[in-house]
């Protein structure tokens, strides 16, 4: 069968190459056949032997005729089948030929595409000979491309960058390429290509003139190494400016604080608190500069410790008390309840920003107070702090500025007030690090009320601990509230309506002994501020008529409330009110005043000189090693004052001979504070070296204070890495030393 079809395609062949010769077989075929059976009809027909009957032969006649029909019928729908396959194979052909052009454009296209481009495209076969190149890589290597298809050549390489391969199997890197106008950077893709089915893959190279771009990142990192260096070099000089600053301003509040301990003048003392206030203006000068500087260089790093949010709130209104009450201002602070007691944030960021807008707010107010509120925001965990005052106010065209860096509401105000108008421009970029966003609300003259929302989750110990104030049952209980009417009136009147007590609010003493006589009261509290002979004759009238008559006074007053002329008060309360103190006051049972109790539960705090000035329980002996002779004075009173025996050192050399003595005496010290920075040997090294001595010895290890002007975050962590047990900024607060000193046994690491 297959001998048969190759001798028929054979032949069709012959065929279709000599169509003459087929056409004369043909031919041959169709005369004979035709001549043949013709002939031998009409021969046998008139034989006399063949039996001719003129019937039988116009049957035979007539069944040839019809087969004669049938085949030209059957040829001739072969005929036209033919044709019909025919015409389709023109259009397929026609379709074929359109396609074939349409391939050539498009080839003829890419080429030229390629050919065009500015991007060198090399193929290389597997032994690195060169298959194609386009004209972008003929003009920079200056060679036709006749002399480079089929040779191995290569741009010399200068510099090699580092390759990376893609997870699709691309190779990528760069080059410095040497040409005739000088080295160019060609960021090259390489990756296995294959033109033809059957025939082995390519190397193609694709690259990319990036000069331009390399000389950008180039410059790019050089100016950001040159930024780094600068900003470094910022803070090292900020480090050094305040160290320098820091270490005289430590003696003059120090040795003003001393002189104010001594007896002196009213007019001395006017003198030396004059110098102290100068001294603290200045530092907080320093304090905004540097916290400033570190915002700028965005070093500042927020940290996630559980607090107690009232207890904070609380603390500020209370540091801020003397300054507000010096003149004659109030300051009351509102948490609402609704509020987790415990929530995990940075406290101390929080209490900078309170402190600097509250601070603000009393320096800008003559009359009337400041309020701290905070209030539950309008999403979970957001919490919304309001510092609202009744001072100057802030005009619209300024409020726009407020925040910005060294700008405040009007040229007089720096004259006038004082200030950087670095506190706002401050709180509101710790206030956006923490996720959140301050407004301010305001009218000349009616006051301003700064409003900011962060996110503070309530701590995980707050599911098992109860409420930071234990809120008393006055459901229904009649109150009355006679006070000013001031801010903090306000605030203490809503507590206690959230606690259910029918309040009444009065400033009247008319109107507030016509009510009493109306009805049985649970409480009656009487601000001091209408009068203290006011208040003591409005206590002795509401003994028959409330229960609870308590008073309300500022610190400075609570002295001049003498016990046996204030039986008319069953308990007093100092201003600013702690919402636990107006809780247990409220609660506890009536009577008369006791001698000693303040602030409704807790007995009588020592004046704070005194505190200072008393003695520990026992001595400590004391190595210190500081430098400047003033600081070194000064660390002599104070320690002294505390009753401790102090050892004075000017260097770390001598620093550590004296601790080495004390060791070999077997009269070791109980504490060293080391400056940071002094000749022959500075701290850090006196301590390594103590510490090295202590590990070889494996004698007792010597509580180690840094004594430093620095307060950058890598500084402190020196102090820490070279074995200390904590640091004291300076200038330094006797208070703040009194507490680490009365700590020292209990904590490792202090901080002041």
């Amino acid at each position: 069968m297959g001998r048969m079809l190759r001798i028929k395609s054979r032949l069709r062949r012959v065929a279709r190459r000599y169509p003459w010769l087929a056409f004369t077989v043909r031919s041959f075929i169709v005369f004979s056949a035709a001549f043949g059976g013709a002939y031998g009809f009409i021969s046998g027909s008139r034989s006399p032997n063949s039996g001719y009957d003129p019937h039988a032969f116009a049957i035979g006649a007539s069944f040839l005729f019809a087969v004669a029909c049938v085949a030209l019928a059957t040829l001739s729908m072969r005929l036209r089948w033919l044709r019909r396959a025919q015409r389709k194979l023109i259009l397929h052909n026609e379709a074929l030929a359109d396609r074939n052009w349409e391939l050539q454009e498009a080839e003829e296209r890419a080429r030229s595409l390629f050919e065009s481009q500015g991007d060198l495209i090399v193929l290389r076969d597997g032994d690195g000979a060169i298959t194609f190149v386009n004209d972008a890589y003929c003009a920079l290597a200056q060679q036709p491309r006749a002399a480079l298809i089929g040779s191995r050549f290569a741009l010399p390489v200068l510099a090699q960058g580092e390759a990376k391969l893609e997870p699709n199997g691309t190779r990528v890197h760069d080059q410095q390429i040497a040409t005739a106008t000088g080295s160019r950077w060609i960021a090259w893709r390489e990756g296995l290509v294959r033109s033809d089915a059957g025939q082995p893959a390519e190397l193609q190279c694709v690259g990319r003139d990036v000069t331009d771009r390399t000389e950008t990142e180039r410059a790019l990192a050089e100016a950001r190494d040159l930024a780094d260096a600068a900003s470094r070099a910022k803070s090292r000089f900020l480090a050094m400016a305040s160290h320098e600053i820091r270490t005289p301003l430590n003696g003059i509040i120090g040795m003003s604080g001393l002189l104010l301990d001594t007896p002196l003048t009213p007019e001395q003392i006017t003198y030396a608190k004059a110098v102290k206030t100068s001294g603290d203006a200045l530092l907080s000068l320093i304090e905004e500069l540097l916290d400033y500087s570190k915002i700028e260089a965005g070093k500042i790093d927020l940290e996630s410790r559980p607090f107690l949010l009232a207890a904070l709130i609380e603390d500020i209104a209370e540091l801020l008390a003397p300054r507000a009450q010096l003149r004659q201002l109030e300051i009351a602070t509102y948490v609402d309840e609704r509020l987790p007691p415990e929530v995990v944030g940075d406290a101390a960021r929080l209490r900078q920003v309170l402190l600097n807008l509250a601070g603000n707010a009393i320096k800008f107010t003559s009359s009337g107070g400041v309020a701290l509120i905070v209030e539950p925001g309008e999403r979970l965990d957001d919490i919304r702090f309001l510092v609202r005052d009744t001072g100057i106010g802030i005009a619209p065209e300024a409020q726009a500025r407020i925040f910005s860096e060294f700008e405040q509401a009007h040229d007089s105000i720096a004259r006038n007030y004082g200030g950087t108008g670095l506190g706002l421009s401050i709180s509101e970029r710790i206030i956006k690090r923490m996720g959140g966003h301050i407004s301010l609300a305001s009218q000349p003259g009616l006051g301003s009320t700064f409003e900011f929302c962060i996110r503070l989750a309530a701590s995980e110990r707050n599911a098992g601990a109860s409420a930071a104030v234990i809120a008393p049952d006055l459901a229904g209980q009649p109150v009355m509230l006679v006070a000013p009417q001031t801010i903090e009136a306000s605030l203490i009147a809503r507590r206690l309506e959230r606690w259910g007590a029918d309040t009444r609010t009065l400033s009247d003493l008319d109107v507030a002994c016509a009510l009493l006589t109306a009805r049985p009261w649970h409480a009656i509290l009487i601000d001091r501020g209408i009068g203290a002979d006011q208040a003591e004759a409005l206590a002795e009238f509401a003994i028959p008529h409330a229960t609870q008559r308590i008073v309300m006074l500022t610190p400075a007053a609570r002295h001049e409330l003498q016990p046996a002329t204030s039986t008319a008060f069953t308990g007093y309360l100092v201003k600013p009110l702690r919402a636990a103190s107006l809780a247990a006051r409220l609660t506890i049972p009536s009577g008369p005043i006791a001698p000693g109790i303040a602030d409704g539960d807790a007995p009588d705090e020592p004046d704070t000189k005194q505190g200072a000035s008393t003695p520990p329980g026992r001595p400590l002996a004391i190595l210190v090693a500081e430098d400047n002779e003033i600081n070194a004075l000064l660390m002599r009173s104070l320690l002294t004052r505390l009753g401790h025996r102090v050892v004075i050192t000017t260097n770390g050399e001598q620093a550590l001979e004296s601790w080495l003595a004390a060791e070999a005496a077997a009269a070791p010290y109980d504490l060293v504070l080391m400056d940071i920075q002094m000749p022959v040997l500075d701290g850090i090294e006196t301590t390594k070296r103590i510490r090295a001595r202590e590990a070889g010895q494996q004698v007792r290890r010597t509580p180690i204070l840094a004594l430093t002007a620095n307060t950058l975050v890598e500084d402190r962590y020196a102090c820490f890495e070279a074995g200390m047990d904590g640091f004291l900024v300076k200038p330094l607060d006797r208070d703040k030393l009194a507490e680490a000193l009365k700590d020292l046994a209990a904590s490792r690491y202090l901080a002041a």
